[in-house]
């Protein structure tokens, strides 16, 4: 399927120079002479090397026939990723440099869709929201609450986050994966 380059979006997988890039950032530009264009940063999903190209807006490019399938994070094996079918059992290795932004939010036995180029793994489909429980808070310091008070506390994957000070030990927290910001205390 072709698309119109000024329709390009983060997150799609396009076809670059032969081989399937994932659109990692967009930027239009609509200058006030002449055509307008999209700013792009494409990442190979089979060398995880990234490059700028500018596309015009009216340039055609063809999207990547990329299919996904639904799949159980089973753990890390040096700097690769194995996931597990849960219908078939059927194992597919990662290689770590399409799961880096990732990582600080993955539990053992999380379900996620992995994605497949010409059924080879290329990466996954992550949710924009991860609940993950504190397993250490450093004590709340009383004081004033002029600029929002925060701590940090480190969650079950080891990653490290600010959170407000209401925030304890033991409990669930909602984490934006995009930004790795702290969202908001997870109902329990």
């Amino acid at each position: 399927m072709m698309v119109n380059g000024g329709n390009i979006k983060k997150g799609m997988y396009i076809m670059f120079k032969g081989e399937p890039h994932m659109v990692t950032l967009t930027e239009f530009v609509s200058p006030g002479k002449g055509s307008a264009f999209m700013r792009t940063k494409l990442k190979s999903v089979k060398t995880g090397s990234v490059v700028e190209f500018t596309f015009k807006s009216v340039e055609m490019v063809e999207e990547a026939d990329v299919s996904s399938v639904e799949m159980q994070y089973l753990y890390q094996d040096g700097e690769d990723f194995v996931f597990m079918n849960p219908r078939s059992f059927e194992q597919l290795t990662i290689p770590g440099y399409l799961m880096t932004d990732y990582v600080p939010f993955m539990l053992p036995e999380q379900t996620m869709y992995v994605l497949l180029f010409n059924e080879q793994p290329i990466g996954v489909r992550f949710p924009n929201k991860v609940t993950l429980k504190v397993t250490y808070a450093e004590d709340a310091v009383a004081g004033g609450r002029i600029n929002a008070p925060k701590k940090k506390v480190k969650l079950e994957t080891g990653y490290e986050i600010d959170v407000p000070l209401f925030i304890k030990e033991g409990e669930s927290v909602i984490v934006d994966t995009a930004t790795g910001l702290y969202v908001s205390r997870a109902n329990e």
